[in-house]
């Protein structure tokens, strides 16, 4: 019976076997055909996206219900307002140049600012703020081609509480850290998602293609090098005439997507709410939270 059952089992992975050779048989005569041109090019992104974004094991779930619906909204969303409010304040407040951005944006309700620390919106608003041409570039390049990926693969919530989860830590943290200097751009943001996915990598290096995960590590570090040397010069060798710029938000939001970043990430085909992981990092989140809301209160020099 034994053996019946073994043979039946074979005969059964063979014909599965040949079930999927017969479709990739049929899908590249499609493709070289230039039928169904479209689904093959859309299958053939989706497969790329898939080996950047996520490990092996989830690879197969991921490319069974690809699709591009919903799109990746929030990322483009808020990459174009972030790109408008910059139009804005270079062309039509006065600047003395447009290159770095200084007396606009520093008089801009967006912009946190340790003295209106009571306009609870500048908290988060500020991410909209760029400090030069430099600044948003590299952002806007960063949150774009990392995160429609991320989005295309976990979908716009997840990756949006993520995203804000990093922009809150960081103003929270430069209130904390640096708390007299003001706060200017969407670094804690896209830290947040540099972090996430920096962490996923290295969780699941062996099956993200090894040669692929080391090429990804160095990229990451190269553009965060580059990046907070950005924001170091901005902190402490600006102009005596210019305004130093908080840099806390950078690591605070690496913080946020290592912790809550890399736990969303790393459930895609599970039920978030259910991870233990999830709420053991929310809960960790919310107490940082909670403190920095007590020492903005009772503690900060700013007071």
């Amino acid at each position: 019976m034994a053996a019946a059952h073994d043979l039946e089992l074979e005969s059964v992975n063979l014909d599965m076997g040949r079930e999927m050779k017969e479709e990739l048989e049929e899908e590249e005569k499609m493709t070289e055909d230039g039928g169904g041109k479209g689904p093959a090019k859309n299958k053939k992104v989706h497969r790329i996206v898939s080996k950047w974004m996520l490990p092996e094991k989830s690879r197969v779930t991921y490319l069974e219900r690809a699709n591009c619906f919903p799109p990746p909204v929030f990322i483009i969303s808020i990459s174009l307002a972030e790109l408008a409010v910059f139009i804005y304040y270079a062309v039509w407040k006065p600047q003395k140049q447009w290159i770095t951005l200084d007396t606009g944006i520093l008089e801009s309700p967006f912009i946190y600012r340790p003295e209106k620390r009571e306009e609870v919106w500048r908290f988060i608003s500020y991410m909209l703020v760029h400090a030069g041409v430099q600044h948003i570039l590299g952002n806007l390049a960063m949150q774009l081609v990392l995160g429609i990926p991320l989005e295309m693969v976990h979908k716009g919530l997840r990756v949006g509480l993520v995203y804000l989860a990093g922009v809150i830590a960081g103003s929270l943290a430069s209130s904390i850290f640096d708390p007299l200097k003001s706060l200017v751009g969407a670094s804690g943001g896209v830290y947040a998602l540099m972090g996430g996915y920096f962490m996923n990598v290295l969780v699941n290096f062996r099956e993200m293609i090894p040669a692929f995960g080391i090429v990804r590590l160095l990229i990451i570090i190269l553009i965060i090098a580059s990046d907070m040397g950005f924001a170091l010069y901005r902190r402490f060798f600006v102009p005596a005439n210019g305004s130093a710029v908080s840099f806390a938000a950078h690591i605070a939001g690496g913080f946020a997507g290592m912790s809550i970043g890399y736990t969303v990430f790393s459930c895609f085909d599970k039920a978030l709410l259910k991870d233990p992981r999830f709420w053991i990092a929310i809960a960790a989140y919310l107490a940082c939270v909670l403190f920095a809301v007590f020492f903005n209160i009772f503690l900060s020099p700013a007071n």
